[in-house]
């Protein structure tokens, strides 16, 4: 690891910072305090949100961690195919005796105040996803003191973030779960992603500042093997999102290993961006209509996704989720940093004996 990113946490595990409530602040602090670097997912929430957050991040513990923001978007979406989305999902809001949301709710996601919060109060690190801030931010954050780690899925958005002015990169295969972290969203050019050992590899000979590996990654074993691939650390979410620190929602955690649902797939249909998460129903059904619009579909499917988890139904729920989601274990956050770094430590070792015979 970097001496950087060393001072920022003892072994070389971050908790990815999942938005929609996972990455609360007692998952984070449980992760910090045992070794690894939690975050907290700035996404959908308010600036006042984010503060009081760090507030909380900060009575539970003392250790350094992250603060992750979404990139303003301001795609324009074709009315014409909104409404005929919307027609789609009138059953799910029948069905759940509610309204759509109004995908006209904004694209900024208050960005600029939480900016104004993070450097008015600075955290150690804060991370950014859907895009790479401007070198005038990013140089705030640095005369600040914090560390700024940009979100890239190819070696082309690494070379921008350096040249940006980012401290590190998280390099995204497209095994992780949630949203596909791609600065621009063009359904023409989409191909589903790089893995994360060939991205890694990639990003590495591309860029000379720290890279973080996302993408799938459950056992020590597994960050072993993304850290002889050249990364400086790993980022985990699936793998906490079980714990019970985690404010998933029971249904969510359960389903991680519920054989109802077996495997993962990218997909629009609750949020209008590519994101992997588990096949259930309104996967199957609404996926393949579903229009290339963040965050105009995400705010119209909201209302719904909501009323799925108050209903007690998984199968209208965004039940996001990485490819080894199979392999999640259900142990307290502190406990599961401390396993994986044993295993690490294991997975080393086995290699350097078989080096040498």
């Amino acid at each position: 690891m970097s001496s950087a990113l060393t001072d920022l946490c003892r072994y070389p595990i971050v908790q990815a910072p999942m938005a929609g409530g996972p990455s609360c602040p007692q998952l984070a602090a449980a992760v910090s305090e045992a070794g690894g670097l939690g975050f907290l997912a700035g996404g959908y929430r308010t600036a006042d949100g984010i503060r009081d957050e760090i507030g909380q991040m900060r009575a539970l513990t003392g250790q350094p961690f992250g603060v992750n923001l979404f990139m303003p978007q301001h795609n324009p979406a074709d009315p014409a195919v909104l409404d005929a989305y919307g027609d789609r999902l009138a059953g799910e809001a029948a069905c759940y005796e509610t309204a759509l949301g109004d995908p006209g709710t904004g694209g900024d996601d208050f960005y600029e105040d939480k900016l104004a919060v993070l450097l008015d109060t600075p955290v150690p690190v804060v991370s950014f996803t859907f895009g790479c801030p401007s070198r005038d931010t990013l140089d705030a954050f640095a005369a600040a003191g914090t560390y700024t780690v940009v979100t890239v899925t190819s070696p082309e958005e690494a070379q921008a973030a350096q040249w940006a002015g980012a401290d590190a990169v998280c390099a995204q295969g497209t095994e992780a779960g949630g949203h596909r972290s791609t600065f621009e969203d063009d359904p023409a050019t989409e191909d589903g992603g790089t893995g994360l050992l060939s991205l890694v590899t990639q990003v590495r000979e591309t860029v000379q500042i720290p890279v973080v590996a996302a993408g799938g990654l459950m056992r020590g074993s597994q960050i072993a093997a993304v850290l002889a691939a050249g990364a400086d650390a790993a980022q985990l979410g699936t793998a906490f999102l079980a714990c019970p620190e985690s404010g998933a929602h029971a249904l969510h955690k359960q389903a991680l290993t519920n054989p109802l649902f077996v495997r993962t797939t990218l997909t629009r249909a609750f949020s209008g961006r590519p994101a992997r998460g588990l096949v259930n129903r309104f996967v199957r059904e609404h996926g393949p209509y579903a229009p290339a619009a963040y965050p105009q579909v995400h705010h119209m499917t909201a209302v719904l996704r909501r009323a799925a988890a108050r209903a007690g139904d998984a199968q209208g729920m965004a039940l996001w989720a990485g490819q080894g989601h199979r392999m999640v274990r259900e142990l307290p956050a502190g406990r599961l940093v401390r396993l994986l770094a044993e295993e690490l430590d294991a997975a080393r070792t086995a290699v350097s004996t078989r080096s040498t015979q």
